[in-house]
């Protein structure tokens, strides 16, 4: 009786682990299949992989107990919205998370031919990662309205936890200036489509549902590119999107969101809400990938100008987080003319002409021959005529340059015999060698002198400022 009543006991129990740590959500679509799908089958299926952007700095505001309440309510939020659009949240990875749509376990594909299929995954995937970015703006700021949505019970306690969490630091007195000027929760989100196979890996006893491919691959590949708060997506998908009218829709959306808050985005382009580029990936020998980066916040010059009116009252900690944020955004010419427009209205003196001598030095000599050497002349025509945007633009236009350059093909001979051959494949190679000895000094300068040297001196102006604000509050204490 007594063993009968122990094995009763580790039965219960092992269904209790088995309901605490096995998704549910697999679990209802395997017990409407019928059956466990024991092959993997080759299927159409939208990836996408979520990352906290430089959460081991945003960590340092937190305790251990602190770091795991914040990540509960936040993983919470996104699978909250997953399940909302059926998609299946696949692992989480300390401050990553990996989700897809499709299958046969999706139980909306089942009826679909793969060309309606794709359209499906392709639109709920996209919707899903704009929304998780919209949830992570409420949740940074522990918006009370978030809070009105129909949540479980679970979700809703890890959500109401992180939030009083947040809120308590936000408010308290001692560290709400720091808190709210440092600690800003951003993530990147990369997303693709295409087919992979998907069922069960691993070993006995260690199984799990998963998707492999190359797709899964290019999924990643877009997320470590993708921009802080918003989203990167191969060209496919931009293209099944075209195709559905989304793109459009979208636009539309989203200047009407931003021109309710009177924001900058209000008259952005369909081009700059999907902005066309080139990602390189120089440890797979330079590969290539063609995407499409998507912005997702319809406030967000908004944002990084509230922020960066924080930052500049925290010291040279401040700076260096403003620093951090050109560096970042200064291809977004709505961010980059907020801020300069912040800038101004505080009188913080950036010297153009000394950046735009380091970026084109021999036509800047030039320039400054031709009005008699006057550095007072060049600087106010500089400032009349040069944004700091179009100044980051020239900055782009030598980077561009010299990455082009660093891309190298290798040369294909046709071997007629082995003399010939090795001879050909010599002078190749010394050729490149000595070639590739100028692009290492060019990009090595760039990235170790010109790049820096740039940020330097935006820096050195703030730093100015800084000190000059800390002047005016001397003397007033006097």
């Amino acid at each position: 009786m007594h063993s009968n009543e122990s094995k009763n006991t580790i039965l219960a129990l092992q269904k209790e682990i088995e309901e605490y740590y096995l998704p549910k959500q697999l679990i209802d679509a395997i017990s409407d299949i019928g059956a466990i799908p024991k092959k993997s089958e080759e299927r159409i299926v939208g990836i996408g992989f979520l990352d906290i952007s430089d959460y081991s700095y945003l960590a340092k505001f937190l305790s251990a107990q602190e770091n795991q309440t914040i990540l509960n309510g936040l993983y919470s939020a996104f699978n909250w919205v997953l399940k909302r659009h059926g998609g299946y949240l696949n692992k989480i990875e300390g401050d990553s998370l990996m989700f897809h749509y499709g299958g046969p376990i999706d139980p909306k594909t089942k009826s679909l031919s793969e060309d309606s299929e794709k359209r499906y995954v392709a639109r709920e995937l996209f919707y899903t990662c704009i929304e998780m970015q919209r949830v992570c703006t409420l949740f940074n700021h522990a918006k009370e309205n978030f809070l009105l949505n129909n949540f479980d019970e679970s979700t809703r306690t890890d959500i109401e936890m992180a939030y009083k969490l947040i809120k308590s630091m936000r408010d308290n007195d001692d560290l709400s200036s720091t808190f709210n000027a440092l600690f800003q929760i951003r993530i990147r989100i990369g997303t693709n489509v295409g087919n992979v196979m998907i069922g069960n890996f691993g070993p006995e006893g260690a199984k799990q549902w998963d998707v492999i491919g190359h797709p899964v691959i290019e999924a990643k590949r877009m997320e470590s590119s993708a921009p802080v708060g918003g989203l990167r997506i191969t060209k496919g998908m931009y293209e099944i999107l075209k195709e559905e009218g989304v793109t459009r829709i979208y636009l539309e959306r989203f200047r009407r969101e931003a021109g309710a808050l009177f924001g900058s985005y209000r008259n952005i382009t369909e081009e700059e809400l999907f902005k066309e580029s080139k990602v390189y990936l120089k440890d797979k020998k330079n590969a290539t990938f063609d995407t499409y980066s998507v912005q997702v916040n319809p406030g967000l010059p908004e944002d990084i100008y509230s922020q960066m009116s924080l930052l500049l009252q925290k010291g040279e900690a401040g700076a260096d987080r403003i620093i951090d944020m050109f560096t970042y955004y200064r291809g977004n010419r709505f961010i980059v003319n907020k801020a300069e427009k912040l800038f101004k209205s505080l009188n913080i003196h950036i010297r153009k002409s000394n950046l735009i001598r380091l970026i084109v030095p021999e036509k800047f000599k030039a320039f400054l021959m031709n009005i008699g050497g006057n550095e007072d002349i060049a600087e106010a025509k500089v400032e009349k005529n040069y944004s700091l945007y179009k100044i980051f633009e020239m900055l782009g236009n030598l980077q561009d340059k010299i990455k082009l350059n660093e891309l190298a093909n290798e040369e294909l001979f046709v071997y007629k015999n082995y003399e010939e051959y090795i001879e050909k494949e010599r002078e190749w190679i010394m050729t490149h060698f000595n070639d590739k000895i100028g692009v290492i000094k060019q990009t090595t300068y760039f990235y170790d002198v010109i790049f820096p040297l740039i940020f330097k001196n935006i820096k050195s102006s703030i730093l100015e400022y800084q000190q000059r604000m800390d002047d005016v509050e001397e003397m007033e204490e006097l």
